[in-house]
């Protein structure tokens, strides 16, 4: 699989990360299996991906556990990232920036995890009760005592906006980074990044170029929507997200198959290639410094997803998905 480089320190990634979310949380509840998962996880390794994207708040911190015996065996295979900076609680989630908490959570997911190091830390989210730069700066210190190798900030999203603002995507989330590049070098940037969520490509990813930060693209696959594998009013278990998601009503699901329809057009040229790979394809096109990161809880779809590495799409390919309707709905 084709390599990657991210971060100031010029860590190696595969082309296409595995997302670990999915097996511990937001997802369909009644389809997590743990020793499905890990051999998901293992297929995901053995196809030629080396990036594993987890948090601990996932579950909570049930993902790391499961990544943990991954790594027992698998460490050398291995570019783990991890999250902090969210807590859950009964019905909320918060944030926590404060660097002692920092700290603490680290080591935490260190234990669980069973490494003694973490490839790329990242803050979840910053906490408004506290300068990002302390934040930061807690995180840095965990570069210098050799716990982690490299930071990185999830992006609040292009409806992080102000209504009625007339700033651009990200606007909030590059002001976020320039202010945290002052206190230590940025690594990675985490944000939503898909053919039907495209707004990162507009700031956010020319940002990072400038630099040479990479970029994790996260839901990839459009939470699913853009495998061409889920129905319109199928309806999702009350704990999944799309289920309260307005581009996951039925009435959006079907406007927006013409989306769908349009990557099957794609992948017909393509031999046996399949919606899902094309949209990760379309992502790796996009630049040197873009790792899509799909979530899969199944070993045909991680295998599946990292053999898109190998898809190289046309002139025609690119030029006919950029000519693809925007998606309806809005994530707001």
């Amino acid at each position: 699989m084709e390599r990657r480089t991210i971060g100031a320190g010029a860590l190696e990634v595969g082309a296409i990360g595995l997302g670990c979310m999915p097996m511990s949380w937001a997802y369909t509840a009644s389809e997590r299996d743990g020793e499905s998962s890990l051999r998901t996880v293992h297929a995901a390794l053995d196809s030629g991906v080396t990036l594993l994207d987890t948090a601990d708040m996932y579950g909570p911190f049930t993902n790391e556990l499961l990544l943990g015996r991954v790594l027992r065996r698998r460490r050398a295979d291995v570019f783990v990232s991890t999250k902090c900076g969210l807590l859950v609680g009964e019905q909320h989630i918060v944030a926590n920036g404060r660097p002692g908490y920092v700290k603490r959570a680290c080591d935490a997911s260190l234990r669980r995890l069973q490494t003694d190091v973490i490839d790329l830390y990242q803050l979840h989210r910053a906490d408004p009760e506290v300068p990002v730069e302390e934040t930061w700066g807690a995180m840095a210190e965990l570069v210098a005592a050799g716990k982690v190798r490299s930071l990185g900030l999830c992006a609040v999203g292009a409806q992080g906006r102000r209504r009625g603002s007339d700033a651009p995507a990200y606007a909030g989330t590059i002001r976020q980074l320039e202010r945290i590049q002052q206190v230590f070098p940025v690594g990675c940037v985490e944000a939503e990044l898909s053919v039907w969520s495209p707004e990162a490509l507009v700031s956010l990813l020319p940002w990072c170029e400038a630099r040479g930060i990479g970029l994790l693209a996260a839901m990839p696959l459009g939470s699913g929507f853009l495998t061409g594998t889920l129905t319109p009013g199928g309806g999702f278990e009350r704990d999944d997200v799309r289920a309260r998601h307005p581009r996951f009503t039925a009435e959006m699901m079907a406007a927006n198959q013409p989306i769908v329809a349009g990557l099957r057009r794609v992948a017909a040229r393509h031999g046996d290639a399949t919606p899902a790979q094309v949209a990760l394809a379309w992502l790796l096109a996009q630049g040197r410094h873009v790792v899509p990161v799909p979530g899969a809880k199944k070993e045909r779809w991680a295998v599946e997803n990292a053999a898109a590495a190998r898809l190289e799409l046309t002139a025609r390919d690119l030029a006919e998905i950029a000519a693809l309707p925007p998606a309806q709905g809005s994530w707001d």
